[in-house]
C-alpha cells in the first residue's frame, strides 16, 4: 500500500490533486485485498533478496466497440529503489504474460499524459497511443 504514492509522483494533470490519484488507487487495492475481483491479478517485482520492487494490477475489461474480453494494466507501480534497473518492463512482460494465459488478445493501459518516464517504457515495449482523453474542469 506504501508503493501506491508513487502513483502521483510524476505530478499529476491540473485538477488532479495527488491525494485523490493516491486515495482512489489505495481503494482498488484494498478492494482486491478484501475480495479481489473476477479475472483480476497482482503480480509482484522482488529483488534476489526478497525486497518488493514494484507491482501490477490486472484486470479484465471489454473492449468498448468491439466488445471482445482483454487485459487491461490497472496500476503500474516501481518503488524509487527500483527505478531505471528494468523493473517496470518486467512486469509489462509478466503482465502480458498474464493475458496471453487469459485467452485474451490484447493488454490495454491508460498513463496520465504528462508521465513522460512511463510512457517511454510503454512505448519501448512497443506499445501505440489509441485514444485521447479530454477533461475540462466545470
Amino acid at each position: 500500500m506504501a508503493a501506491a504514492e508513487r502513483l502521483a509522483a510524476f505530478g499529476p494533470p491540473a485538477g488532479r490533486p495527488p491525494g485523490e490519484i493516491v486515495s482512489g488507487e489505495r481503494r482498488t487495492l484494498e478492494a482486491f485485498f478484501v475480495e479481489p475481483p473476477a479475472g483480476s491479478a497482482l503480480l509482484m517485482a522482488e529483488s534476489a533478496d526478497g525486497k518488493r520492487l514494484g507491482f501490477v494490477y490486472l484486470e479484465r475489461l471489454q473492449d468498448y466497440f468491439s466488445r471482445e474480453p482483454h487485459g487491461h494494466v490497472g496500476m503500474l507501480v516501481v518503488i524509487e529503489e527500483g527505478e531505471g534497473k528494468g523493473v517496470g518492463g518486467a512486469l509489462m512482460r509478466a503482465a502480458e504474460g498474464w493475458a496471453r494465459e487469459q485467452g485474451y488478445r490484447k493488454l490495454t493501459l491508460t498513463v496520465f499524459e504528462a508521465n513522460h518516464p512511463a510512457r517511454a517504457v510503454y512505448e519501448h515495449l512497443g506499445y501505440a497511443l489509441e485514444t485521447l482523453r479530454y477533461v475540462k474542469i466545470l
